[in-house]
C-alpha cells in the first residue's frame, strides 16, 4: 500500500504540474498566450453576439434607406391586352322618343337639334354683334331610303382587339405622417446601435469573468500543488523515520492520509483550469480545440484593489446601456404619437401617367394605329371620420409611454441596487484581502516553525498538518478576495457603461 501510494504520487502528470506552476511555466509553441486586453479584443471581433449585433445595425440602416424611398417617385410600367368576345352595345334616345318620332332618322335629328339649340343661339348672337351674316343650322331632311331602325336599338361599340401600354409615376407632395415615420426609422437605427453597444459591454464583462476564473483556478492549483508537494516530502521524511524506528505507526498513517487527501484537490484544481479555458474560448468565439493560455497571476491585480466607494455610490447612469435604450424607446413612442396625430391632417399626392392605346378588329400589328394620352392628377385626401380608430390608437400609445416610464423608474432602482451590491462586495473584498495578507505572514511563519520542529522531532505531524491547513485556507482566502474584487468591479463597469474601446 505504501509503495502504491508513493508511486501514484510520483506518477502524477509532471508536465501538467509544470504547465500551471507560476507565470514562468513552459507552454507549447502552438499555444496562444493571451493577456486580458488581448482576450477582450479577440472577443469583440470574433464573438457571435457582437457579430449579430453589428448585422442588426446594418439591417436597420437598410430599413431606413428603404423607408426614404417613399419620398421619391414610384415609377411603374403597365401593359394590357383584351379580346372582346362580345362587343359592348349602347342605346341612344328613349323608348317614348322612338315611338313619337316615327323613324330612327327623324328621332336622331330632333335630338341633335334640341341638344345644340342653345349653342346655335349663342353663335348667332356673336355674328349679330360683328354684322356678319349668319346662316342658321338646319337639320337635314330625312332620307326616305334610310333605315327605319329605332333609336332605341343597341349599337355596337369598340373593336375586338384592344392593347394599352402605359408608364405612370406617383409621389407624395405633402404627407406629415410619412415624414414622421422616416424620423422614426432613424430612431430605430440609433436603438440598434445602442443594443450593439450593450452586447459589447456584456461581452467584455463575460471575458473578464472567464479570464479571472482561469486565474483563480490557477491560484487554487498553486495552493493545492504546494500542499501536495509538502505532503510528498512529509511522507518521504516520515517513511524514513518510520523505517528507522523513530516515527510511530500513527504518524505514518497520518502522512499517508495527508498525501492521499492532497491528490483529489490537485486534480479538481487542474480540471477547473481546463473548464475555465474552455469557457474563455467560448466567450471569445474561438475554436474549443485551439490551445490557449492566459498570462499573469491573480496576485498582480491585488495591487489595484482600491476604489472610491463614495464616488461609485453617486455615479451617473447616463452611460448605462439599459437606460439609454429605455430613453430611446420613450423617444420613439413620443414620435409615434406625433405620427398618429398627423393622421388627422390632409395629404397631397401627385400622379403622372402616359399611355398608348389601340383597337382593331384584325390582329395585324403593322396596321394598328397607336394613340397617345397623358394625364397629371393631384389628389387631396382629407380625413374626416374613422369611427374613433385614430383617437383610440393614440390613447393606446400613450398608455405604452406611461408603462415605459414606470419601467424606467424601476430599472434605475434595480441598477442602483446592483451598484451598491458591487461596491459592498468590493469593500468586503478589500477588507478581507488586508486581513488575509496579515494572516498569511503569520501562517507562513508558523508553518516554517512547525516544519523545522517536526524535522527535529520536537512536534508531531498533527501539529504540522494543522499549521499547513491554516496556511492553505489563508492563501485561498487571499486569492478569493482578489477574485471577488475584480469580478465585482467588472460588473460595476458594465453597469456604469464603461466601454473598453473608449477607455483605450
Amino acid at each position: 500500500m505504501k509503495k502504491y501510494l508513493l508511486a501514484l504520487a510520483l506518477l502524477l502528470p509532471v508536465s501538467l504540474r509544470a504547465q500551471y506552476q507560476g507565470t514562468g511555466r513552459p507552454v507549447a509553441d502552438t499555444t496562444l498566450v493571451l493577456s486580458l486586453d488581448d482576450a477582450i479584443r479577440v472577443a469583440l471581433s470574433e464573438n457571435t453576439s457582437v457579430k449579430v449585433a453589428d448585422m442588426e445595425i446594418q439591417r436597420s440602416e437598410y430599413a431606413k434607406k428603404g423607408a426614404y424611398g417613399a419620398l421619391f417617385p414610384q415609377i411603374n410600367a403597365s401593359g394590357m391586352y383584351s379580346y372582346a368576345l362580345q362587343k359592348q352595345k349602347v342605346f341612344f334616345g328613349s323608348d317614348d322618343e322612338s315611338a313619337n318620332s316615327g323613324g330612327g332618322g327623324g328621332g336622331m335629328a330632333s335630338m341633335f337639334t334640341s341638344a345644340f339649340e342653345p349653342i346655335m343661339y349663342y353663335i348667332q348672337q356673336l355674328y349679330t354683334a360683328t354684322n356678319t351674316p349668319f346662316v342658321p343650322y338646319a337639320a337635314p331632311a330625312p332620307d326616305p331610303s334610310a333605315s327605319t331602325t329605332s333609336s332605341s336599338d343597341p349599337i355596337e361599340m369598340g373593336r375586338r382587339n384592344q392593347v394599352q401600354l402605359g408608364l405612370s409615376a406617383s409621389m407624395p407632395l405633402v404627407n406629415f405622417q410619412l415624414w414622421e415615420s422616416l424620423r422614426l426609422s432613424g430612431d430605430q437605427v440609433e436603438l440598434a446601435v445602442e443594443q450593439a453597444r450593450e452586447s459589447r459591454l456584456g461581452t467584455v464583462a463575460s471575458v473578464k469573468q472567464a479570464y479571472f476564473s482561469v486565474l483563480m483556478a490557477k491560484a487554487s492549483y498553486d495552493v493545492y500543488n504546494a500542499v501536495y508537494e509538502n505532503a510528498v516530502q512529509n511522507f518521504k521524511f516520515t517513511e524514513s523515520r518510520y523505517n528507522a524506528k523513530k516515527a510511530s505507526e500513527m504518524d505514518m498513517a497520518r502522512a499517508q492520509s495527508s498525501l492521499a487527501a492532497a491528490i483529489p484537490n490537485l486534480y479538481n484544481a487542474e480540471n477547473a483550469i481546463f473548464l475555465g479555458l474552455w469557457q474563455l474560448k467560448a466567450v471569445m468565439g474561438l475554436d474549443l480545440d485551439r490551445a490557449i493560455d492566459v498570462s499573469g497571476r491573480l496576485e498582480d491585480y491585488a495591487q489595484h484593489m482600491f476604489y472610491d466607494l463614495n464616488e461609485g455610490a453617486g455615479a451617473s447612469l447616463d452611460r448605462n446601456s439599459q437606460m439609454r435604450q429605455l430613453a430611446a424607446q420613450a423617444e420613439m413612442l413620443a414620435r409615434q404619437i406625433r405620427m398618429q396625430q398627423y393622421a388627422y391632417l390632409p395629404t397631397l399626392a401627385m400622379q403622372v401617367s402616359y399611355n398608348y392605346y389601340t383597337q382593331s378588329d384584325k390582329f395585324n400589328l403593322s396596321q394598328w394605329k397607336w394613340l397617345p394620352s397623358s394625364t397629371m392628377v393631384f389628389s387631396l385626401s382629407i380625413p374626416i371620420f374613422s369611427g374613433g380608430q385614430r383617437y383610440h390608437t393614440i390613447k393606446q400609445t400613450r398608455v405604452q409611454a406611461d408603462e415605459l416610464q414606470l419601467q424606467r423608474e424601476n430599472a434605475e432602482r434595480q441598477l442602483r441596487i446592483g451598484i451598491r451590491q458591487s461596491l459592498s462586495t468590493m469593500d468586503t473584498a478589500m477588507k478581507t484581502y488586508d486581513a488575509a495578507s496579515e494572516a498569511l505572514k503569520s501562517a507562513e511563519k508558523a508553518y516554517d516553525i512547525a516544519s523545522k520542529s517536526y524535522q527535529l522531532g520536537k512536534s508531531t505531524l498533527t501539529d504540522l498538518n494543522n499549521t499547513e491547513l491554516t496556511l492553505t485556507q489563508t492563501r485561498l482566502q487571499a486569492a478569493q478576495a482578489v477574485y471577488n474584487f475584480v469580478v465585482a468591479k467588472a460588473g460595476l463597469e458594465q453597469t456604469l457603461g464603461y466601454d473598453f474601446t473608449e477607455e483605450k
